[in-house]
């Protein structure tokens, strides 16, 4: 990929770890899941970040897994980029998680600013500019809720450093987005700026967005594409259509919050197994029913077809 805002066009899907025991990734089980979202006609993915449960895996279970999901990505063709995060409390530790998963020749790698530790910006640009020799671009992860904040010092210092090539921005705060699409098209016009927060795609990409990058795109891509494509297309009110459809979707994470509700719905639909990392748990009995009920009425735009559980 040329420039960041080819790395972070269209639809980017922040993938489940596939896994064959609790915290015991495995990529020939997510083989149909991989085969699915591209067949949705989804423009990336994500591997290892908050969906993908990286944080909670070591990197010693890294390289094997994310080289298997490379390998069937890239075998269903259409040259579309496959990018993995490397986020960790501190910079050996990411730079550990880079090397574990270079085999799988990522596009790009992602890095959120140190976690646990609060840092000072000058730690936190430092933390970045350590990841210029892997020899792979690397796209910035602004989510506050988990890490230390990209304050616009911080950003400014990611706008110089040519190995930086976009953002994904997963804070929620469009006043923000708007002012990093302003400073990158000013500065960086190769510079990719993606939208994460779920409630917020579409007013990402009217602020600027090249892309987005919702978790929800596990369960449901098509939704995602729809309205990435019929925005495009300014297609009226479409758009309006397909971001309800999404916040109607996520309305599972007030069932059961995070990853253990997405491999539920994604083991109905024989994609996934329950399987998560250590200390997550998969859901209960009761939350199995509830989501099950709640997604009654949009079974239509799930992934996949339901089997029996």
């Amino acid at each position: 990929m040329d420039t960041g805002r080819e790395l972070l066009r269209g639809v980017t899907v922040p993938l489940v770890t596939p896994m064959d025991a609790p915290g015991r990734p495995s990529a020939a089980t997510g083989a149909g899941l991989v085969a699915a979202v591209h067949a949705a006609g989804v423009d990336g993915l994500m591997l290892l970040g908050s969906n993908g449960e990286g944080p909670l895996l070591p990197a010693c279970r890294l390289g094997e897994v994310t080289s298997g999901i490379a390998t069937t990505w890239r075998g269903l063709g259409g040259d579309r980029p496959l990018l993995v995060n490397i986020t960790a409390a501190g910079t050996a530790e990411a730079l550990a998680r880079a090397e574990a998963t270079l085999p799988a020749r990522p596009d790009a790698f992602v890095l959120s600013p140190p976690t646990y530790f609060h840092h000072r910006d000058d730690e936190i640009i430092a933390h970045y500019a350590a990841c210029a020799g892997l020899g792979v671009p690397v796209v910035a992860y602004h989510i506050p809720r988990y890490s230390n904040p990209i304050t616009a010092p911080v950003f400014d210092a990611l706008l110089e450093m040519a190995h930086v090539v976009g953002i994904k921005d997963s804070a929620g705060d469009l006043a923000g987005l708007r002012r990093m699409v302003a400073a990158a098209r000013d500065r960086r016009p190769g510079f990719g700026v993606g939208q994460g927060a779920e409630g917020a795609l579409l007013a990402g990409l009217r602020a600027g967005a090249d892309g987005i990058v919702p978790g929800i795109a596990n369960i449901a891509p098509g939704p995602a594409v729809a309205l990435y494509r019929t925005w495009r297309q300014g297609q009226g009110g479409q758009p309006d259509h397909w971001q309800n459809i999404i916040d109607r979707l996520c309305g599972i994470h007030r069932i059961r919050p995070g990853v253990p509700a997405v491999k539920e719905v994604l083991a109905w639909r024989g994609l996934c197994s329950r399987d998560v990392a250590p200390p997550l748990l998969p859901c209960g009995d009761g939350e199995r029913a509830e989501l099950r009920a709640y997604l009654g009425p949009l079974r239509d735009h799930l992934i996949g077809s339901e089997e029996t559980p």
